[in-house]
């Protein structure tokens, strides 16, 4: 069920006891284009999501190919948003996912998407996400609940059907800033971040490429 995916993807860093650590200015995340995704670990929920390092437009990245499936890859690393609070990434779609209401749970699907988690720890209800999305049909910069576990994950429609299909997009994101207007609360550090591509409601399929992925501090 895809109650069980959110939740997943939202907690699943709850439970962990290692985690990494970083002081630099610049703290990569994905190096993509280097041909590593060693890092990451993969969480499957409805199917595999595919995801394999490959060359596109005279670059290496992630790409992700999704059929009728839900599984993601996510990384736990603890940031310091004082130090460095931007999040940079790229991101290319092949096709909208059109005719979903996305804000039902028949139609959370989405071509790409990257979450921020903020860990409560064992006190797991404090757990909180941002989940920044390429969304098919909903309005850009539109800001909702998710479906499936409510205002824990928020929502973020950051492109949607008005931008161009097959091309690139780079992505800055001010995360601090971001957490302190969309749940009202400073937050001085992340712990982890998801990516996924998913199909599952929509019986459907997606192809989606994602670029490095690292926090600066401007």
């Amino acid at each position: 069920m895809k109650y069980y995916n959110i939740l997943s993807l939202v907690f699943v860093f709850v439970l962990s006891v290692n985690r990494l650590y970083a002081d630099d200015k610049n703290i990569s995340i994905g190096l993509f284009s280097s041909g590593d995704i060693s890092s990451w670990e993969s969480k499957s929920f409805s199917g595999i999501t595919h995801y394999q390092i490959t060359e596109i437009d005279n670059t290496f990245s992630l790409q992700a190919k999704s059929h009728a499936s839900a599984s993601g890859l996510f990384i736990e690393q603890r940031i310091d948003l004082n130090k460095t609070p931007y999040l940079n990434w790229s991101w290319r779609i092949n096709h909208h996912l059109n005719n979903l209401n996305e804000q039902s749970k028949s139609g959370d699907d989405f071509s790409a998407r990257i979450y921020i988690v903020v860990s409560g720890g064992w006190a797991f209800w404090r757990t909180k996400a941002i989940n920044y999305v390429w969304a098919g049909n909903t309005a850009k910069g539109f800001i909702w609940p998710n479906a499936f576990v409510g205002k824990k994950a928020m929502m973020v429609a950051l492109r949607s059907h008005d931008d161009k299909t097959q091309t690139w997009y780079q992505e800055k994101r001010n995360i601090q800033m971001d957490f302190k207007q969309i749940f009202g609360s400073d937050i001085q550090y992340i712990d982890g971040i998801a990516l996924m591509t998913d199909t599952d409601n929509s019986q459907s399929h997606a192809l989606a490429y994602y670029g490095d992925i690292y926090f600066s501090a401007e």
